[in-house]
């Protein structure tokens, strides 16, 4: 992990332990920092597990001491820290509840007065099981004391739901969408968690030849280049519709 990351997953540990007193925890890594190591335009995925619902001044506190550290204009990676209530998690039970979320993507909603609180994230289950299989805690137990495993039916469930809004998204943000997709499509037919390079590689295995190149250039993308230098020629984003609706048939098809 480079310098700045860790500098950065420091201030955010300054940050929880300073705003949230004894409230807090646990503090763990997930996300492409504990599958297969960070690449150029990778976020830095933090869990926090709480003992209770945060309160609108932890809230307020934890938001703006964020988007001071996430994704700044000297380089600083983006952030997405997502924080769950122990007691909401351990018993299991399905769909999970987030209690605050974090997000570069959502920084003009927080600049509009937008304030995280709790909501059912299915997604959750795809999470707190990376969570536990990376075991990399920034300060707290390890998260086996704190969190509890995820049933693998519940794991596919939240692989599935994972797919609804992402083609809203296939324009602006072609890479992620298509990765995320070969991802779901993977865990779907193996219950494993790859990383997004991983699962375009066995996605790529099983897909006609035509289908092909668009995954292979957003893998591409992913191992080398960040979101700036990122390009799509007139013939490959033609082919990106199909290729999508492609992977999405066969996720269809596997959803439980």
């Amino acid at each position: 992990m480079d310098t700045g990351a860790v500098q950065q997953l420091q201030e955010i540990a300054d940050l929880v332990r300073g705003t949230l007193d004894g409230n807090a925890v646990g503090l763990y890594l997930h996300g492409s920092s504990v599958l297969g190591g960070l690449r150029p335009a990778s976020d830095l995925d933090v869990l926090l597990v709480c003992r209770r619902s945060l309160d609108e001044r932890e809230r307020r506190a934890l938001l703006g001491g964020l988007l001071g550290i996430s994704g700044s204009a000297d380089g600083a990676r983006p952030v997405e820290l997502t924080a769950v209530v122990g007691a909401e998690v351990r018993p299991w039970q399905y769909p999970p509840t987030c209690d605050f979320q974090y997000g570069e993507w959502l920084r003009a909603e927080y600049a509009a007065g937008m304030l995280p609180g709790p909501e059912p994230m299915p997604d959750l289950a795809v999470l707190l099981t990376t969570v536990l299989t990376g075991d990399r805690p920034l300060a707290g137990p390890p998260p086996a004391e704190v969190l509890a495993p995820v049933p693998p039916a519940d794991l596919l469930r939240a692989s599935a739901a994972g797919t609804a809004g992402l083609l809203d998204d296939l324009e602006g943000d072609t890479r992620n969408v298509l990765l995320t997709l070969a991802r779901i499509w993977s865990t779907l037919a193996t219950g494993r968690i790859r990383t997004k390079d991983a699962a375009a590689d066995w996605a790529l295995a099983r897909l006609p030849e035509e289908h092909r190149p668009v995954l292979a250039h957003a893998r591409r993308l992913y191992l080398d280049r960040r979101y700036a230098e990122e390009s799509w020629s007139p013939a490959l984003r033609a082919r990106v519709r199909p290729h999508a609706d492609r992977v999405l048939a066969e996720i269809d098809r596997l959803t439980p």
